[in-house]
């Protein structure tokens, strides 16, 4: 690819913004390497491909010859990013913090070449520098400054309350920036508070100011919010491959050029939503999963949903309950992160069945035998067992 070609790509693919766009194109053609910054606070176990939109920048970059860093808020994850929130969040422990943080680096480095990039912990300089140092990063900023941030308007508004930790937060991750003398730093459009005053802290050091670029945010698989653990419309990286597919599978139509967009390098032809919505499933499946279960898992999703066929090599699940569970203790078991809500209405839809019969009782008791297949909403089919 032509480095014209390249750097227009950087800067436009995916993007949303960049501050200073003039600046950092110059930097770009004038072939200077530039120190390209992301971190991403570890407030839960697994990266989804929400996750991955910054990371497929970061390395649009490092394929150019920059130099990623890439940076896990360990100490800020402490405080948790208000970004968004109507709430106080509340904080992590550091037990819960190391758990989330195990699979991260393996998990970027389906992304990223981590061998090449430069691997920070913001505790690193934030736990061991003291209190003088956190008041040396305070005066970088005043009360008004942080107030301006629409979150915490809006939670003054409603007379939500607002910790002093919080309004460190913006300051904290900005020095971030300072530490690792970022030219470049890449966030979601929900980050561009926390990014610039990244360049406000930096000038406050001393420091020229990194250039800034954001990158929308990506739907999950509702297609209205946000993709997030937490709202359960995520798509993991490590999803098993059949599910991988069929979540891709059921995103909304309107979506496509978006997934495309974002997660592919590929270009969108929407003229066949379904044809368009199985060449996407297969790419994201081959990205994370690897040719040939991606083949598998396109197979298994064609045999189940195009034929209306029970697949070969379902997937078993041991029952901890005895055979005589009611429907809703069956399938609240096999779907543990589900609320007993949404698990109720599932049945009441005519969402649940056993060896192909609706199951719409939740409390009729069902005399399961070993090996039966039960299927929960469209996608899913498991093959009971017992202990």
């Amino acid at each position: 690819m032509e480095q014209s070609d390249t750097i227009f790509r950087i800067l436009t693919r995916g993007v949303e913004e960049v501050i200073v766009r003039e600046h950092l194109e110059n930097s770009l053609r004038k072939g200077t390497r530039l120190r390209v910054k992301f971190g991403i606070d570890p407030t839960a176990p697994n990266i989804h491909l929400g996750h991955s939109v910054p990371l497929r920048k970061l390395k649009q970059f490092q394929d150019a010859g920059h130099t990623i860093v890439l940076i896990i808020g360990d100490f800020t994850a402490r405080i948790g990013d208000p970004s968004g929130r109507n709430d106080m969040r509340k904080p992590l422990s550091e037990k819960e913090i190391k758990e989330n943080m195990k699979g991260y680096l393996k998990e970027a480095g389906l992304i990223l070449d981590i061998k090449k990039a430069e691997i920070h912990y913001n505790s690193e300089w934030h736990e061991k520098k003291g209190l003088a140092h956190i008041l040396s990063i305070a005066q970088s900023a005043t009360i008004q400054q942080v107030l301006k941030r629409d979150d915490f308007k809006k939670r003054i508004e409603n007379d939500s309350d607002i910790s002093l930790l919080e309004l460190f937060y913006p300051v904290l991750q900005g020095y971030d920036s300072v530490e690792v003398k970022a030219d470049v730093e890449i966030g979601g459009t929900d980050q561009k508070f926390n990014l610039l005053m990244g360049r406000r802290v930096q000038r406050h050091f001393g420091m020229e100011e990194q250039d800034i670029l954001t990158v929308p945010l990506l739907e999950g698989t509702d297609g209205v919010k946000k993709m997030s653990k937490s709202v359960g419309n995520y798509i993991a990286l490590t999803d098993e491959p059949n599910a991988m597919f069929g979540k891709i599978m059921a995103i909304p139509d309107t979506l496509l050029e978006k997934y495309y967009e974002l997660l592919t390098d590929e270009k969108a032809d929407v003229s066949d939503p379904y044809a368009s919505k199985i060449q996407l499933a297969e790419i994201i499946t081959e990205m994370y999963q690897g040719e040939k279960k991606a083949e598998k898992a396109k197979e298994f999703f064609i045999d189940t949903f195009s034929k209306k066929e029970i697949p070969e090599n379902v997937p078993e699940h041991i029952l901890a309950h005895g055979a005589h569970a009611t429907i809703l203790e069956v399938i609240g078991d096999i779907c543990k992160e589900e609320s007993k809500s949404e698990l109720r209405r599932l049945i009441e839809q005519g969402g649940v069945s056993v060896n192909g019969e609706k199951k719409m009782n939740q409390n009729e008791p069902h005399a399961l035998k070993d090996g039966a297949i039960i299927k929960i909403g469209k996608k899913n089919f498991w093959k009971i067992r017992f202990k």
